[in-house]
């Protein structure tokens, strides 16, 4: 039985993986976000950039989500942190199976992810280019690529939900800003053109958004989500702490993605456009920032739990309110708090006598003991 539900669960890795990729290829084709045009000019250089960006990152997520989504759906996953919740004596053999559950799911994954390659190929033959005489053979290796930065990515999103939650968050944002950048050149007259991968240019060309090689209004929203997305990402899982540590540093998975596919496409940064090379530097500081959100909901959490773990104000050591002393003032083991034990005195202090009355006289040998420490008053007879 353990067999055939680990044989399902890699079938549904392979399956969903290979859907989510050709699921964003179609996307990506169909808004003219990925698009491989002939390199005459230097929007076509731009457009085979920008593509080379999607195509490794489509297949890169597309592994991820398979893994992730077969991880989930598993009657019983033999896995991640809940389980290691739940025991936390562990065997090295249940490590050793929940090491081997992640890896085959991630494997599978990226089996299903290759469909991409071919994907990706063949509409790259269109893109003619004078440095290589198969733009398609470089495309597929840059699928290739992503699917390999994916299978790594794949096996720590599956060990922890705070890193499955911030790529599927990042996924869904850069999906979201892409199409919004195409309505907006749309709109614009510009018609369908190449979307830059996680950018989007606000304003019209002007200096006074700009700041050397970055497109500031840009940065502050490549920076600011990646910020956002690590902090909401990592909050459940960082109120556990269980699961703490892979909180803490869960931020970094959706912008290590965007950066590898940046990476991979330009590592020379000779080529892209300028709104293309703000995009390219920014990507390791977006990284910075995912982790500093994540980081910073995690230290909270734990300050929160540390805060109502101490006793409240007003309670002694052992735990006792003061309301809970006795009201006449005297010590729960009934001893005066004023004159506190009565543990080494002579003899307890005797009580007045009213006026008109005259005190018994102290046995004899015994010495009288009065307030303020003076002899007792003697009766006219002296005795």
């Amino acid at each position: 039985m353990a067999v055939r539900g680990w044989g399902r669960s890699v079938a549904t890795a392979t399956g969903i993986a290979a859907g989510a990729g050709a699921a964003q290829l179609g996307l990506g084709y169909g808004l003219g976000i990925v698009a491989w045009l002939p390199s005459v000019d230097g929007g076509g250089e731009a457009s085979w950039v920008a593509s080379l960006a999607w195509a490794t990152w489509i297949t890169a997520t597309s592994v991820v989500i398979g893994a992730v989504v077969a991880d989930r759906l598993a009657p019983s996953p033999p896995n991640s942190e809940l389980s290691a919740g739940a025991d936390p004596d562990r065997t090295p053999d249940s490590l050793l199976t929940a090491s081997l559950w992640r890896l085959a799911l991630a494997a599978a994954a990226a089996i299903g992810g290759m469909l991409t390659v071919a994907l990706i190929a063949v509409p790259a033959r269109s893109a003619t280019r004078a440095d290589t005489f198969s733009p398609q053979t470089i495309a597929a290796g840059y699928a290739m690529v992503g699917a390999v930065v994916g299978l790594l990515m794949a096996i720590w999103a599956v060990a922890s939900r705070a890193a499955a939650a911030n790529a599927i968050a990042t996924v869904g944002w850069l999906w979201l800003l892409a199409v919004v950048a195409v309505i907006d050149s749309v709109v614009s007259g510009t018609g369908l053109t190449s979307a830059q991968l996680g950018v989007w240019q606000i304003t019209a060309d002007s200096e006074q958004y700009w700041f050397r090689n970055i497109y500031l209004p840009g940065a502050a929203l490549s920076l600011g989500s990646a910020f956002i997305i690590g902090a909401v990402s990592a909050w459940p899982a960082a109120r556990d702490a269980r699961r703490r540590v892979g909180a803490a540093i869960s931020g970094g998975v959706g912008p290590v993605l965007i950066a590898a596919a940046y990476f991979l496409a330009a590592p020379r940064l000779v080529g892209p456009r300028a709104e293309q090379l703000s995009a390219h530097l920014l990507a390791p500081y977006a990284v910075i920032a995912g982790l500093a959100g994540s980081v910073l909901v995690t230290a909270i959490a734990q300050r929160l739990e540390m805060s109502r773990r101490q006793p409240a104000s007003g309670t002694d050591r052992d735990g006792a309110s003061a309301a809970d002393a006795p009201a006449t003032g005297g010590s729960a083991d009934g001893r005066d708090d004023a004159t506190g034990s009565a543990e080494g005195r002579d003899a307890p202090v005797p009580e007045q006598p009213t006026s008109g009355q005259v005190a018994d006289p102290p046995a004899r040998g015994t010495a009288s003991v009065t307030g303020g420490g003076r002899p007792a008053p003697t009766t006219p007879d002296g005795s």
